[in-house]
C-alpha cells in the first residue's frame, strides 16, 4: 500500500502516470500489481526514466515519498534484462541505520518476487552467528547487498567481500550518513568500486558537505528535487514554551493524563533517551528506549513489543524518525527541537498515518526559538502555543530575536525561580563595590597626607639651602672689601 504522504502528494499534484506506462519488465509489473502499486509518485515519475537510461542521479526528497522504489525498480529491471555476472555483487545500497537497511531489503524481496534476484542485508550490532551468515551471503555473490557503512567496512577488512564487479552504487539518506560521521567510510568503500558504474544518491537536504560528496563520487549527475511535504492536516501540532528543567514534568503530565496506546518521544541524544525512559518507567508507564547502544536483537525485541502493544511509549533518537512504518501511533513528542527543520516533518510524520488523527507536541526552550521559527517558516504555519499543563510552571515569553535577550533567557536569567538569587547577588556585588570605594578613599587620603608631608620637607630644605647660600655670599663680599 502507498503511504499516507504518497497519497497526499499524488492528490495534490494530480499525478496520472502509471507504472505500466514505464518500460519495466513484466515480472516487475506483476510484483507491483500484487502490492497494489499502480500510480507513480512525483519522485518515481521523474527518477525512474533517468535511471533506466543509465545516468548518475542525485535526488532531493524526504522519506515517505516513494524514493526507495524510485531507485530499486530501475536496478531490478536492469539486472533482469542485462548481462550481469551471476556469481558477483552487482549492486551496493548504503543505509545509515540497520532499521532502514532491513526495510530496503524487505522491499527488494517484494519488488523482485517474480525474479531470481538475491539480496543480503549487512548491518552491525549482531552476534557472531549473524556475521557468519552475512559472510556466506557475500561470498556467494548476492546480486544486491544493503549495508550500513561500518559493517561493510568490517567485511572488506576481513576479505569477505569483492566489490570489483559492482555496477550500481546507491546512497540512501546520504545527509544522515554524513551527520553520523560516515564520510570517511563511504569514501573508503568507493575506493574498492570500479570507476565505471552508475551512482545514485538520495538526500532529504542539500547542505555543503552533500554537494562535496556528490562532486567526489558522481559523474555529471541529473539533479531531481522534490519539495518537502508539509505535515498532514490531521496532525494537531502544539508547542509548549518552557525552560529545560520543566521538560520532564511536562512529559510526565501529558503521558499520564492522555492514556495513550502508542506514543513516541524523540530526544537529541542517547543519554537523554536513557534518562527519560528511566524516569517514565518509574512513573509506572510501559516504556522502551531505542538508541545506538543496543544490539540488533534488543532493537528488534523493542520494536516488536512496541508494534504489538507490550510497550506503549517509545523514547528514541532520530534513529526511527525516517523509514519506520507503524500506522497507529497517536502522539509524537519532541523533547528537543530538531536540529534540521526537515527532521521535524520526518518526526511528526510518524503519527496520523493511514487516515488516522494524531498529535505532535514540541517542547521549546528560549535557546531554540530561532530554530523553531525556521520550522514554522518551512511548514508555512504558526504552531499553537498554549499555556503549560497545570502545576508545570510559567512559560517564558516567546520571541524570535537573535540578540542578548534570548541568550539570557537560555541561561535562565528570566526564570522567576532565579530572581531572588540574582537580587542577592546584585546586593552583594554592590556592597563589595562600596567597600572597595571606601578602601580606595582611605588609601587616597593616606597618599595625599604623605605627599603633603613630603612637600613640607622639600620646602623646609629649600629654605635652609637658600639661607646658607645667602650667608656664604655675605661672608665672601666682606672678605673682598677688607
Amino acid at each position: 500500500m502507498l503511504t499516507e504522504i504518497e497519497n497526499n502528494i499524488r492528490k495534490k499534484n494530480e499525478i496520472d502516470m502509471y507504472f505500466d506506462e514505464l518500460p519495466l519488465a513484466d515480472e516487475i509489473l506483476d510484483a507491483l500489481d500484487s502490492m497494489n502499486f499502480e500510480q507513480c509518485t512525483p519522485i518515481q515519475e521523474k527518477t525512474i526514466p533517468v535511471l533506466l537510461e543509465g545516468k548518475d542521479l542525485i535526488g532531493v526528497a524526504q522519506t515517505g515519498t516513494g524514493k526507495t522504489a524510485a531507485y530499486l525498480l530501475p536496478v531490478l529491471n536492469k539486472l533482469h534484462t542485462g548481462n550481469y555476472p551471476k556469481d558477483a555483487i552487482n549492486c551496493v545500497i548504503m543505509s545509515p541505520t540497520r532499521e532502514l537497511a532491513q526495510q530496503i531489503d524487505q522491499q527488494v524481496e517484494g519488488f523482485a518476487y517474480f525474479q531470481p534476484i538475491s539480496s543480503v542485508a549487512v548491518y552491525g550490532g549482531n552476534d557472531g552467528m549473524r556475521f557468519e551468515q552475512e559472510r556466506k551471503g557475500l561470498s556467494l555473490g548476492a546480486d544486491i547487498i544493503i549495508a550500513t557503512p561500518g559493517r561493510l567496512i568490517s567485511h572488506i577488512a576481513t576479505g569477505n567481500v569483492d566489490l570489483s564487479k559492482v555496477s550500481f552504487f546507491i546512497l540512501d539518506e546520504a545527509d544522515r550518513m554524513l551527520d553520523m560521521g560516515f564520510y570517511d567510510d563511504i569514501m573508503k568503500i568507493v575506493s574498492y568500486l570500479p570507476k565505471e558504474r552508475q551512482t545514485v544518491m538520495f538526500s532529504a537536504t542539500m547542505p555543503e558537505n552533500i554537494q562535496k560528496l556528490a562532486k567526489s563520487i558522481l559523474s555529471n549527475p541529473v539533479e531531481i528535487k522534490i519539495a518537502v511535504s508539509k505535515p498532514a492536516e490531521n496532525i494537531k501540532q502544539i508547542a509548549y514554551i518552557c525552560y529545560e528543567d520543566m521538560k520532564q514534568r511536562i512529559i510526565e503530565k501529558i503521558l499520564k493524563e492522555e492514556n495513550l496506546d502508542k506514543a513516541i518521544v524523540f530526544a537529541s541524544s542517547k543519554l537523554k533517551v536513557k534518562e527519560m525512559a528511566r524516569i517514565l518507567s518509574k512513573c509506572g508507564l510501559d516504556v522502551g528506549a531505542m538508541h545506538s547502544d543496543l544490539t540488533q536483537a534488543e532493537r528488534d525485541e523493542i520494536m516488536y513489543n512496541f508494534k504489538n502493544g507490550k510497550i506503549n511509549i517509545l523514547v528514541a533518537t532520530d534513529i526511527i524518525s525516517r523509514g519506520i512504518d507503524i500506522d497507529d501511533i497517536q502522539m509524537v513528542i519532541n523533547y528537543d527541537v530538531p536540529r534540521d527543520s526537515e527532521d521535524y516533518v520526518h518526526r511528526i510524520g510518524r503519527t496520523a498515518r493511514a487516515n488516522r488523527t494524531g498529535q505532535a507536541i514540541t517542547l521549546v526552550c528560549p535557546q531554540d526559538f530561532k530554530s523553531f521559527n525556521k520550522i514554522e517558516k518551512l511548514i508555512g504555519t504558526s504552531i499553537e502555543k498554549p499555556k503549560l499543563p497545570e502545576n508545570c510552571g510559567k512559560s517564558p515569553e516567546y520571541t524570535i530575536e537573535n540578540g542578548k535577550e534570548n541568550k539570557n533567557k537560555a541561561k535562565g536569567m528570566n526564570n522567576p525561580r532565579r530572581k531572588n538569587d540574582n537580587r542577592a547577588q546584585h546586593k552583594t556585588e554592590g556592597k563589595n563595590r562600596r567597600n572597595t570605594d571606601k578602601q580606595a578613599e582611605k588609601a587616597g587620603e593616606k597618599t595625599r597626607s604623605r605627599k603633603a608631608n613630603y612637600n613640607r620637607k622639600v620646602r623646609k630644605s629649600d629654605n635652609k639651602t637658600k639661607t646658607e647660600t645667602g650667608t656664604k655670599q655675605t661672608q665672601t663680599e666682606g672678605s673682598q672689601n677688607a
